[in-house]
């Protein structure tokens, strides 16, 4: 058995039971806001944070997009209700009421605002801040005891009441982590004891090795020292063991030299695909036409977002871009009813059954914990016991039941978030997930074979691309590009804006302008930090550290522009190596009776003139110590290296 910890948020301290007098004025009726408080170890940093406890049954959400002019409302499903929205009464859902309880209702608004004004009242209340960043504590004790957070910067935070006590227990948890002076009621933090390690911030929380990772790298006293980067070098290679591979001498690696590049093209990145361009694209019956010249569009500026909910249908190979409007209503009608399906079977497990089936019990317990910790800064998952989540939660449980080998692993969460975002439907939701899942597969199997794999690739490429800087790392221990591993695991989720990992995502789904794209994406972030980490003469330590500072500073549209050009000066090169060639599918062999369209970057598009396949098909060519493995899934063809 084996476990992914990502990003272990570890629950010190939970009290229930806390509230908020909405005015300060006792004489004048109060509007008490109830809550429950938390102390959250975050992987090395401590914080403290407000959760509101929900008032309303129904409550709406609204999507922070600048370019939405819809909000998604809530419903919570009950069975004394029988007056529902006609368009939920029509949908291929009404069936399996039994077991769907939240449903999605699109509201209009004139400028993409709106939303329930109770729930941002109540939500301005709520807060979340980290330790290092308090300065003092104003505690009262008379009467109902309360207390008041002053950070650094001078905010007061609003004064929290025990009514039912506990704010004894919540100090005591908070002094078993900072020392605390008290000086007549007022308590100065003095000294925040905490501090972040750049390997287990880089790397904690992944895989099954998560509690070697900290046992080996937390020191026994709370004073911070670091290990030598030899030491720390030594123990990462015992953690994803094939790494130490050295590709210049292993038997069946090509030996890459320095080359000449040529100059790096400039790249124009464009404005998005909107509404009236994808209806450009589409027949008279809704199939999409002219597809690789689309692509070439999404791939220079990606979707405006009223476009994505269909367009990563397709994307996601949902939908068989030659499908009529008729049969993508077939598809839908058929998938639905396959998901449901799936739905019961672990909707209709008792708690008797479940005792007895440990593998289901611990996928649920890890989804709970998961779910209640994603992208809850994002207005679509905010709030305590938000519909959102249930949604996250069973199309996870589902998954589980599609792919009962993996289950669940801690990280799938987050590729989740994003499209259950976007779709605002649990079906549309979970099969485009299982599209995503798919192609990132091998990075939550047990033998990590996909991560080794990728790291692999990369330091070939980045060899490629710039050797004086590769071997810079390389005598700095840090040649297996450790510090790449979470961007590679979850596609740059934690290191973007979530809007810019939207964009991200939908321009590698398009598979161009080459396979692997994200792992020039890699190269792109690596040659822009280069320089400051030669000149600066960074370690092993401190390129950790750097890298991992790097998480939501980076700019998507540079990013990309730069990845872009990057791929395009690689294939000018003559003489690529074979390798190169292999991991970025520039020498795909394809079968010649096929009737194939060819993108603005070479790129060959399978027709797709027959209904959508479901049927999955693995070749394998043996090349060397390297296998292509190219694999037909809902209509698309894919080439993955392994």
């Amino acid at each position: 058995t084996y476990t992914y910890f990502f990003f272990v948020l570890q629950v010190l301290f939970e009290h229930e039971g806390v509230f908020i007098h909405s005015s300060p004025d006792e004489s004048e009726g109060q509007d008490l806001i109830s809550g429950f408080l938390r102390i959250i170890d975050k992987v090395w940093v401590l914080s403290v944070a407000l959760f509101l406890a929900r008032g309303q049954p129904d409550f709406c959400l609204f999507d922070c997009v600048k370019d939405s002019s819809s909000v998604v409302e809530w419903t919570q499903s009950s069975e004394d209700n029988p007056h529902r929205p006609i368009d939920h009464q029509l949908s291929y859902e009404t069936e399996w009421d039994m077991i769907n309880a939240v449903s999605f209702r699109r509201k209009v608004h004139a400028h993409g605002d709106g939303g329930s004004n109770h729930t941002n009242d109540r939500n301005r209340w709520a807060f979340s801040f980290n330790v290092c960043d308090l300065r003092s504590i104003t505690v009262k004790c008379e009467g109902w005891s309360y207390i008041t957070f002053h950070l650094k910067d001078g905010t007061a935070l609003p004064a929290i009441h025990f009514h039912q006590g506990g704010s004894t227990a919540f100090l005591d948890s908070l002094r078993k982590s900072v020392q605390i002076n008290d000086k007549r009621n007022h308590l100065k933090i003095f000294i925040y004891k905490f501090k972040k390690d750049p390997y287990t911030t880089t790397l904690g929380g992944f895989s099954k090795v998560t509690n070697y990772l900290f046992d080996a790298f937390r020191v026994p006293e709370l004073e911070y020292h670091q290990r030598p980067a030899e030491e720390v070098a030594d123990l990462l290679g015992e953690i994803i063991p094939g790494l130490e591979i050295n590709q210049q001498e292993e038997p069946g690696f090509e030996v890459i030299t320095r080359l000449d590049l040529g100059p790096r093209p400039e790249v124009q990145r464009r404005g998005p695909v909107t509404m009236e361009e994808w209806a450009k694209y589409q027949d008279s019956e809704g199939r999409i036409t002219n597809v690789p010249h689309l692509k070439d569009l999404i791939l220079k500026g990606g979707l405006c977002h009223a476009v994505r909910r269909e367009a990563w249908k397709f994307l996601l190979c949902y939908f068989p871009w030659n499908s009529t409007h008729e049969e993508r209503k077939l598809l839908q009608k058929r998938k639905t009813d396959e998901y449901f399906r799936m739905k019961l079977q672990w909707k209709s497990v008792s708690e008797e059954q479940e005792r007895r089936n440990s593998r289901l019990r611990d996928y649920r317990s890890l989804i709970e914990k998961d779910v209640n910790r994603t992208d809850r800064n994002n207005k679509f998952y905010e709030g305590l016991d938000n519909p959102g989540l249930i949604l996250l939660h069973d199309i996870l449980m589902t998954y589980c039941m599609y792919d009962f080998d993996l289950g669940y692993v801690q990280g799938m969460s987050d590729l989740l978030s994003p499209i259950l975002f976007v779709m605002e439907n649990e079906v549309d939701a979970f099969w485009c997930f299982v599209s995503f899942m798919d192609e990132v597969h091998e990075n939550f199997e047990e033998q990590m074979q996909g991560m080794k794999t990728q790291l692999i690739q990369l330091s070939t490429l980045l060899r490629l691309l710039d050797l004086a800087f590769w071997n810079y790392l390389e005598a700095q221990d840090s040649g297996y590009l450790y510090f790449c591993f979470r961007w590679l695991l979850i596609r740059f989720k934690r290191e973007l804006h979530f809007q810019d990992v939207l964009r991200l995502w939908e321009v590698m789904w398009t598979r161009l302008p080459c396979q692997n794209f994200h792992l020039l994406v890699c190269c792109a972030i690596l040659d822009s930090e280069k320089q400051k980490i030669m000149d600066r003469k960074y370690g092993f330590n401190e390129i950790l550290k750097h890298i991992n500072e790097l998480s939501m500073k980076l700019d998507i549209e540079e990013i990309l522009s730069k990845s872009e050009a990057i791929c395009m000066q690689i294939k000018n090169c003559k003489d690529l190596p074979h390798s190169v060639s292999e991991i970025l599918g520039l020498n795909t062999v394809t079968e010649p009776s096929a009737a194939l369209e060819t993108s603005e970057y070479g790129i060959l598009e399978s027709p797709q003139t027959s209904p959508r396949s479901t049927h999955r098909q693995d070749h394998v060519v043996s090349n060397g110590h390297s296998h292509l493995k190219e694999t037909t899934h809902n209509g698309c063809k894919v080439a993955f290296i392994s």
